[in-house]
């Protein structure tokens, strides 16, 4: 028990680690509501209506747990956290419908075959996002460099 404990305390050390498990659970939340959401309107609208929802859990954890320090004020965190996740979006949706369309020859259920097609999809979307928060959404100044402000 000590010794998972212990990995336990090393992974959450990394940021892509914490990413993935922080993103997991916006992508669990992001997943489960898109099927009652088919239940009232079509697939392709339930998948960014979740999407959406998902997103809305992301931006409430990644700036806290796995991209501190960044510069930016929140404002402009949260305008480019939306396009770097319009373009996450799109990439979900385009990559749902051709998975699902990949399937349409397969026997079992329609239900099935959306979940399938939409669980891939939200982890292509999320390697898209990672690189996009990271680099752009949160990114943290270079360090500054002591000899350089002293120099005249």
């Amino acid at each position: 028990m000590k010794r998972l404990i212990h990995v336990t305390k090393r992974l959450s050390q990394h940021q892509g680690v914490r990413f993935l498990a922080l993103g997991g659970f916006a992508a669990a939340a992001n997943w489960l509501v898109r099927f009652p959401l088919s239940l009232i309107m079509p697939f392709e609208a339930a998948v960014l209506l979740a999407y959406a929802i998902g997103m809305s859990v992301g931006f409430s954890l990644y700036p806290r747990f796995v991209f501190p320090g960044s510069d930016r004020p929140v404002s402009q965190q949260i305008v480019i956290f939306i396009v770097v996740n319009l373009v996450g979006a799109a990439v979900v949706v385009v990559v749902s419908y051709l998975l699902l369309m990949v399937q349409s020859g397969f026997g079992y259920p329609l239900v099935v075959k959306q979940g399938l097609a939409h669980g891939l999809a939200i982890g292509v979307g999320a390697l898209a996002n990672f690189f996009g928060h990271k680099k752009i959404t949160f990114r943290v100044p270079p360090p500054q460099n002591g000899a350089a402000g002293s120099q005249v």
